[in-house]
Order: structure tokens, then C-alpha cells, then sequence
């Protein structure tokens, strides 16, 4: 032998390694590419699910608009610049939300922000000035329907806000949307005091308005609805939609069944969450479509 050692086996510590670090250092060739790692170092639970869902969402962030988001303008609960207290109490709290656009003469004319809490000096002291909602009225931030989501999530820590209006190439108002709208779809649905309880499967916002769990049994919604879907394939509202796409959903796409219109609010790489439904006064046939 002469005294020399013989090289280790490629089998050996340093092969076993040199590998690994091939494995961690080549660079994937797009994004399709990366998502496929990470889903295969999710399935040998280097990643737990959660964790994946939260990169696919951040990656996602990166490349959706403000458009695919908002909330329209048709659906935006406002507060009148000129309404008395007591007209201005009722919608606040019917709504349950924390934050208001106030209009002046109609919704193309955002004058401001107002903030739920501000009203409970007027709400709770009798004996406080008159109201008038100038105020209290907090400065509105307004941003094109173009803008990126995570320059939006970057605009909203610095500048603090939790809410801007969307507005046209033309300037007028297309919508709102909020910081809870952009992290949701990096961590998901985010349950608040307003949405869909624990234990109920539709939540009623208005005769026409309606959020709906997307595990609701298709027997349950045909009995709160009064209509006839058949639950022979499906068992849930999920799948009945899940086969009218064709494909799992993303966040934004919507779909009509009858006089039913469904947008999906939160879905994930594996099954849909929750959904919005309007119901419509006339009949349509079902289709699909991706909301732009």
C-alpha cells in the first residue's frame, strides 16, 4: 500500500454533503420551477403546510394588482359628509366594520376616512357639541386599481394606513381596499368579529349579500335558499363550484349558478374557504369568469 490512503468513497461524508449542497445551491429556472421545490420539500415535511401556503401567497403578492383585490365600489359601505349622527350610527354598526369612506355628493367624491371609534364621545355623551363628521374626519390615501399588492403592503406600514380608495385611470373611484384584504392572501382568511361564526355555515349581510362557507352542504343551502341543487356529486358548496371553474379557483375569480353570484374570497393551494354570494334579481345561466 506505501503508505497511501485510498480517496474516500463518493458514498463517503464529503460525497453525501457535495450533494446536498448541489441540491441547495442550484438555482431553480422560474417561478413554476421554485413552487414545484418548495411543494416537494413540503411533502418531506421540511415545510410544513401552512408555511407553503404563506410562500405561495407572498409570491403571488408579487405579481397580483390592486384591481384583483378591491372591494367595488357598488359593494363599499359609506358614511355621508352631511348625514346627522343618528342616520350615520345605524349603518356603522349594522356593518360592523372599523373604517368608513365618507362621500360628499356620491361616491365618486371621497372626502375622507372615518374611524368607528371616533364616534363614541357623540355615541355615549349627550351633552357633547353637535356632531359634524369634519370633525373627526381622517385624510383619505388613494391608489390606482394598477398598483402592485406588495408595493400597496409597503405603502400601507409607512404610511400607517389601514385603508386606501382605488381609483381609475380617469380618477374615479373603483373601489377600496384594505390592509387585512392584501395579508390574507399571504396568511389566509383572517376572522374577525364580522365574519362567518365557528359554528354557521352563511352569513347574512343583506337581502342580496351573503358570505358563505365553502363547506356548506349543498342540502343546507338549498334549504336556506329555497333551491335545488343537486348534491348527488357533491357534497358541498366548495365542490359544486369546484366543477363549475373546471379548476381550483384563486382568490377575485367569480362564477354564476342561477340567480346566484359567487366570488371566491379565500382559497388555497389545495381547497376553497370562503366565498361572497350576491343574489341576482333575474336568472343567468352559469359561467366563469376571472374578475379583472
Amino acid at each position: 500500500m506505501n503508505g497511501e490512503r485510498s480517496p474516500e468513497p463518493a458514498t463517503g461524508k464529503d460525497g453525501f454533503f457535495g450533494k446536498l449542497k448541489k441540491a441547495f445551491t442550484q438555482e431553480p429556472a422560474d417561478r413554476v420551477e421554485l413552487i414545484e421545490t418548495l411543494r416537494e420539500s413540503q411533502q418531506r415535511h421540511l415545510l410544513d403546510a401552512d408555511a407553503l401556503t404563506m410562500i405561495e401567497g407572498v409570491l403571488e403578492v408579487s405579481e397580483m394588482q390592486v384591481r384583483d383585490i378591491m372591494i367595488p365600489r357598488a359593494q363599499m359601505v359609506v358614511v355621508e359628509r352631511d348625514a346627522p349622527l343618528e342616520k350615520t350610527l345605524p349603518v356603522i354598526i349594522r356593518s360592523a366594520h372599523s373604517r368608513f369612506p365618507v362621500i360628499g355628493d356620491g361616491k365618486d367624491e371621497v372626502v375622507g376616512i372615518l374611524l368607528a371609534k371616533d364616534l363614541l364621545t357623540y355615541a355615549l355623551d349627550s351633552e357633547s357639541k353637535p356632531f359634524n363628521v369634519r370633525d373627526v374626519l381622517r385624510p383619505a390615501a388613494f391608489v390606482p386599481d394598477s398598483k402592485r399588492l406588495n408595493v400597496l403592503l409597503k405603502d400601507f406600514r409607512a404610511s400607517r394606513n389601514h385603508m386606501a380608495i382605488v381609483v381609475d385611470e380617469y380618477g374615479g373611484i373603483d373601489g377600496l381596499v384594505t390592509i387585512e384584504d392584501v395579508l390574507e392572501q399571504i396568511v389566509g382568511e383572517i376572522i374577525d368579529e364580522h365574519d362567518v361564526a365557528e359554528d354557521s355555515y352563511i352569513m347574512k349581510h343583506s337581502e342580496e349579500s351573503f358570505t358563505i362557507k365553502a363547506l356548506t352542504p349543498v342540502e343546507e343551502f338549498n334549504e336556506y335558499f329555497g333551491c335545488d341543487f343537486s348534491d348527488e356529486d357533491y357534497d358541498t358548496i366548495g365542490g359544486l363550484m369546484m366543477r363549475t371553474f373546471g379548476h381550483l379557483p384563486k382568490r377575485g375569480e367569480r362564477c354564476e349558478l342561477g340567480r346566484f353570484n359567487f366570488k371566491v374570497l379565500h382559497a388555497d393551494s389545495r381547497r376553497l374557504h370562503l366565498l361572497q354570494m350576491n343574489i341576482q334579481m333575474e336568472d343567468t345561466a352559469a359561467s366563469t369568469t376571472a374578475e379583472e
